[in-house]
């Protein structure tokens, strides 16, 4: 492994083409530089320049080994520079995972500002369940990840919660309740129900299904399907209604009616929440400032 400093002793010589020189331009005796440069070429097993008692001149090997000594120290200058800049997180890479995040505006603002303050961080955004999210932290495939309650203890995670919202019942435009004001969850018991899969969420799942225990039945789900949006569209389809998040009825659809519940629950099941989750024991500066980007954006507003 050749050493930078015998880089840029040769580089100083072949610009001077001086010995004398070059030793000048670096601060040292003329004899050890002469020296640096024969241990050089003595690693290289090439002779780098032609010496005579009236002249110095880099040989075919000298002027191309010259090229590659100035990109080897261009390559390592950006490198340090860049590191240092990652150091600072004013630099570098993030991995994010969601579920569907087009429904929260602050979240999607804080995201946007911090693009725009950080323009050299670069981002890898990838959408996934709550269950896959959770996996990806642990394993250090995710930087970032925004998803519902895992339902499962995870105590390397850390979980901020960014938002909260009701639990609303979407139903189909044509359904004898649809223009109800409010809906109590038990006049459903009959219905069809349609639902992501426990494996893919376990937490919200089983948090609808302990609403509709307390409504005093289990509902019966008869499709299935990985994202909310793909659940609305199950509604109005009339494969049944669903419980869902606030959020979604944003979304204006004339075929899809969402109504306020009214069963006799805990205020935390007819609730959902929207969390940040991180793996505390890995560290990066860059995900630390977006975390506190995001939570200044979102101001904890929990309803």
């Amino acid at each position: 492994m050749i050493e930078t400093r015998l880089l840029i002793q040769f580089i100083a010589v072949a610009e001077e083409l001086h010995f004398n020189r070059a030793a000048q331009r670096l601060y040292m005796a003329q004899p050890p530089l002469s020296q640096a440069i024969r241990r050089l070429e003595q690693e290289l097993g090439v002779l780098l320049f032609e010496r005579t008692n009236r002249c110095v001149s880099l040989t075919p090997a000298g002027v191309n080994f010259l090229k590659s000594a100035r990109e080897v120290l261009r390559v390592l200058d950006e490198g340090v520079e860049k590191t240092r800049r990652v150091s600072q997180g004013i630099e570098g890479h993030l991995t994010l995972t969601f579920i569907s995040i087009v429904s929260y505006a602050p979240l999607l603002r804080a995201l946007r500002a911090f693009r725009t303050a950080f323009p050299a961080v670069s981002f890898t955004m990838l959408e996934a369940t709550t269950q896959e999210q959770t996996e990806a932290l642990e394993q250090g495939r995710a930087d970032l990840g925004f998803m519902r309650a895992p339902g499962r203890s995870a105590p390397e995670l850390r979980f901020d919660t960014i938002w909260r919202e009701p639990v609303m019942l979407a139903l189909p435009a044509a359904h004898p309740l649809a223009h109800s004001e409010t809906l109590h969850l038990s006049a459903f018991q009959h219905d069809n129900f349609v639902s992501a899969p426990r494996h893919l969420g376990q937490g919200f799942h089983d948090q609808l299904i302990q609403l509709c225990a307390a409504a005093g039945f289990r509902p019966h789900i008869t499709q299935q399907a990985r994202q909310l949006q793909t659940l609305v569209a199950l509604v109005a389809s009339g494969f049944g209604v669903a419980l869902l998040p606030a959020s979604l009825a944003h979304e204006a659809r004339e075929d899809v009616i969402f109504r306020p519940l009214s069963v006799d629950a805990p205020a935390e099941l007819q609730h959902v929440e929207l969390l940040m989750g991180w793996n505390a024991h890995s560290t990066s500066l860059i995900r630390d400032k977006l975390i506190e980007e995001i939570r200044r954006a979102m101001a904890l507003s929990i309803d």
